[in-house]
């Protein structure tokens, strides 16, 4: 079938499709700068802690900012969409003119690379403070007893607040600052609240630093449990949830590979929305526990995306990719990732949305069942094809074949 016949099956059920690729064009999506050196950044050479790990050991990790930013642009040349770049901390650059310095002394001008690479190409840019990889995780971080320890790390969540107003008035785009931390313990803990409280109080006293919230949008992530801390994690899904409602200046973040195997996330964007002007999310694929597998164009990631346009509120969530594999290639695997998720946007802008509420609302629920399972079989790869048509990217998988000559001719090369 091709798009103009497409085209005309889709507008039969009132949807227009190329008001919805235009539609689409518009959506920002943050893709993570992590997936291409394991998540190590360039502020130090220790080991991966504080309940992260990365897997496998596939040739050609990015070593420097160099061989990072070479990579992320060749992903851009083969995805479709809207990009904006997410950074940690840990990713600052370091040279003679700005030397290392550890996390709560760092300044924007560490980030002026990042900054002039994302200008040359349009790019906005969210960011993540590192609670994590650093020795002063002890492992807590922001929860601490120790106060010289939670000192420490609050005064690096100050710091990023500072570094992401600088990427929001660079970049002219809102910068999502995502604050999460694994702290937590391994066995059962003697006492709950007291880390959580000390957590509150450093979330407190970070966004005690100024900042301008039309344009900064601190974050609340919460996790399950991680490795090494798989009997308490301090900050729950309660928590995040409890505490980012509790203020006008911070929103619930959700990564769906952070909850129960038996959650979904789909499911709980509409609470937030009900309640909260703004969300963030971190789309992901967890396998059995938050493994941050690649993500796929499967049902909960089409159902993420149909709820955020069910609900109507493209321009009220913020979408970020979240996953680090390293048994594959890692420009692929972003590539990957990146697709599904544009993917997911654009089947779930072609679902009649208001017809599917209306048949429910009459409950005329055996008709809503038929015509949802039509949907699926609907002609959504021609207008895909269409889409990434007028990007100048390959619909299909050929866009692996320049992925094959890059690791041969770049990737290969670093030993």
């Amino acid at each position: 079938m091709s798009y103009q016949e497409a085209k005309a099956k889709y507008a039969a059920i009132g949807i227009d499709t190329d008001a919805v690729i235009e539609k689409l064009k518009t959506v920002p999506v943050a893709l993570h700068c992590w997936q291409g050196d394991d998540l190590r950044g360039f502020d130090n050479d220790g080991p991966l802690t504080g309940g992260i790990q990365t897997t496998g050991n596939y040739p050609g990790r990015a070593r420097n900012p160099e061989e990072l930013m070479a990579d992320l642009d060749l992903v851009r040349r083969l995805v479709p969409g809207k990009m904006k770049m997410n950074l940690h901390a840990s990713y600052a650059i370091f040279d003679e003119e700005n030397p290392w310095v550890d996390r709560d002394k760092i300044e924007p001008k560490h980030f002026k690379k990042w900054v002039d690479y994302c200008k040359a190409r349009g790019m906005g840019c969210d960011f993540n403070p590192t609670f994590f990889s650093h020795p002063k995780c002890d492992p807590m971080t922001l929860s601490s007893v120790n106060e010289e320890t939670r000192r420490f790390w609050v005064e690096h969540g100050r710091a990023c607040v500072r570094i992401s107003q600088y990427l929001a008035d660079e970049l002219g785009e809102p910068c999502v600052m995502n604050m999460w931390a694994g702290d937590g313990y391994k066995d059962i803990p003697g006492d709950r609240i007291g880390p959580r409280m000390r957590y509150k109080q450093s979330f407190d006293e970070i966004l005690e630093e100024p900042f301008d919230k039309t344009k900064v949008f601190p974050c609340a992530e919460s996790k399950t449990f991680g490795i090494g801390v798989e009997s308490y994690t301090v900050g729950s899904a309660e928590w995040c949830l409890k505490y980012a409602s509790s203020r006008d200046d911070c929103i619930t973040l959700m990564d769906n590979g952070h909850y129960h195997p038996t959650e979904v996330v789909s499911d709980k964007i509409s609470s937030i929305l009900t309640f909260d002007k703004h969300m963030a999310l971190h789309i992901t694929r967890s396998v059995r526990w938050d493994s941050d597998h690649v993500v796929l164009f499967d049902d909960e990631t089409r159902e993420i995306c149909r709820e955020i346009v069910r609900c109507g509120a493209l321009d009220r969530v913020f979408i970020a990719t979240d996953y680090f594999d390293a048994s594959i290639n890692r420009v692929a695997a972003w590539v990957m990732g990146f697709r599904n998720v544009q993917k997911s946007l654009l089947f779930a802008l072609l679902q009649p949305n208001e017809l599917l509420k209306k048949l429910q609302d009459e409950e005329q629920f055996t008709k809503l069942m038929v015509l949802q399972e039509a949907l699926k079989v609907y002609p959504f790869g021609d207008v895909w094809e269409e889409y990434c048509r007028q990007y100048d990217v390959p619909a299909d998988e050929s866009w692996f074949d320049t992925i094959e000559t890059y690791e041969r001719d770049v990737l290969s090369q670093r030993v």
